[in-house]
């Protein structure tokens, strides 16, 4: 599941060039399966206004790293992330937490944007920037958001609103959906004979061989999604 995992995240990157594909596939090896370290020292908020946020372990846990490098508002999304959130918890109520850590000396600013999307969820404010030097994150923001297990380690790396195929992962492996169940339905096939025989014959001739697929899985080729064939009418 890990493997397959790491080759999904880097199909979502495709279109990188041959070079970026192979580090693409090299950080998502090395990030996989890493364990996410909290700092101690952070303190969150609400629209500017400290708050005191429960502590909770739930099934998964969304993190995203932000520090105030480049243009925040266009970084963060707050608009797309909202509807992310909202999405997720219709889908797995209480299962997944978002957690939003920054680092910036522009809090005004980020207090700004805060109030204009009127993003009413808890913030980390990590003044010394503990979260990043006990993680290391890498420094391109397209892998400085995380999907963590309930013991913290890394199961998914990727923006989900800014790449619909990491969304998509994300939404699958909280359904508790394989990542390849994305990629369509699949179903079991058994072939009753492995050895196929065809004779001597001139390579001018034509030669056909018979043999036999079994569908052996739970789907059935010409059915619908519930496993049924669809009424032909008449």
């Amino acid at each position: 599941m890990k493997s397959l995992i790491c080759i999904w995240i880097a199909l979502c990157f495709i279109g990188c060039g041959n070079s970026e594909k192979k580090e693409v596939l090299e950080l998502v090896k090395e990030w996989n399966g890493k364990e996410i370290l909290f700092p101690t020292e952070s303190y969150t908020t609400v629209l500017g206004k400290d708050t005191f946020m429960m502590e909770e372990n739930p099934e998964y846990k969304v993190v995203v790293y932000t520090d105030s490098v480049g243009c925040t508002s266009c970084k963060l999304q707050l608009h797309r992330w909202m509807e992310l959130m909202h999405e997720v918890d219709s889908l797995a109520k209480g299962r997944v937490s978002f957690l939003f850590y920054f680092y910036s000396e522009r809090k005004n600013e980020l207090n700004d944007i805060f109030h204009r999307f009127n993003f009413v969820y808890p913030v980390y404010w990590d003044e010394k920037n503990e979260f990043y030097r006990l993680n290391r994150f890498p420094s391109d923001i397209t892998f400085q958001t995380f999907l963590l297990d309930k013991s913290n380690k890394i199961i998914a790396i990727g923006n989900p609103v800014h790449n619909p195929k990491i969304k998509d992962l994300y939404m699958n492996i909280i359904q508790g959906k394989a990542a390849s169940e994305s990629e369509g339905i699949r179903t079991k096939i058994n072939i009753k004979s492995t050895d196929l025989s065809l004779g001597a014959f001139d390579w001018q001739q034509e030669q056909t061989v018979e043999f036999i697929l079994e569908n052996t899985g739970e789907r059935r080729f010409g059915a619908d999604d519930s496993g049924q064939y669809p009424d032909a009418g008449g």
